[in-house]
């Protein structure tokens, strides 16, 4: 599985913090460190990023993404509303135990303000270790896990009906939006190296950006 590491602006002194912390839990993983980076100068806000991880997941480009913001609940709730991505909101390594084994969906995002307070970084090592200890989506409890899974398959066919395709979303958003994600050029130059949706790769590449 490659996971992606990525969260907002607001949040970027976090970052080597969550990438530290997501390598050690997912051990057998890649792990690609997307930012946002201390160094950079331009502020990228929940939706900005959200749309990264749009575009990230889509294309095929990366299995799993690490994300969050000061609440976690703005880059959730921004997530949930991209074509492909399924995304809890973890808060404590029960939340993350339960997300991996019962919702098995493609991306978390933490809140890395809110409360995070003193010792902060153990919380958010451990709710790591949880989501990543175990093989998702084999349910839980054990005695329900067939049902669990069922859930789960139907939860997964109901986002994506729901849902129009990343590139039929890149067509209908604002320019400046849409360009302003794609103006990050480790990301977009990752999604176009590893990218396998090659409909979503030939329309980031008919962007002016």
């Amino acid at each position: 599985m490659k996971i992606g590491v990525i969260q907002a602006s607001s949040q970027k002194e976090k970052n080597v913090i969550l990438y530290d912390a997501v390598c050690k839990a997912a051990k057998t993983s890649e792990v690609i460190n997307f930012g946002c980076f201390i160094e950079e100068r331009e502020e990228y806000s929940y939706i900005d990023i959200a749309l990264e991880i749009g575009l990230l997941i889509s294309s095929g480009a990366i299995d799993f993404m690490v994300t969050g913001c000061s609440s976690g609940q703005g880059m959730m709730l921004a997530c949930n509303s991209m074509p492909g991505v399924l995304c809890g909101y973890l808060e404590n390594p029960q939340d993350a135990y339960l997300f991996g084994r019962i919702n098995d969906g493609n991306v978390v995002s933490f809140p890395l303000g809110l409360n995070y307070g003193w010792a902060g970084e153990l919380n958010l090592a451990y709710t790591l270790d949880a989501l990543f200890s175990e093989p998702f989506g084999t349910g839980y409890p054990r005695k329900d896990a067939k049902r669990k899974q069922r859930d789960t398959a139907v939860l997964k066919e109901i986002n994506s009906l729901s849902k129009i395709s990343m590139v039929e979303l890149a067509d209908r958003l604002d320019r400046d939006l849409l360009k302003k994600a794609l103006q990050r050029k480790n990301v977009t130059e990752y999604i176009l190296r590893c990218g396998t949706n090659e409909e979503l790769l030939e329309a980031i590449k008919r962007i002016e950006f």
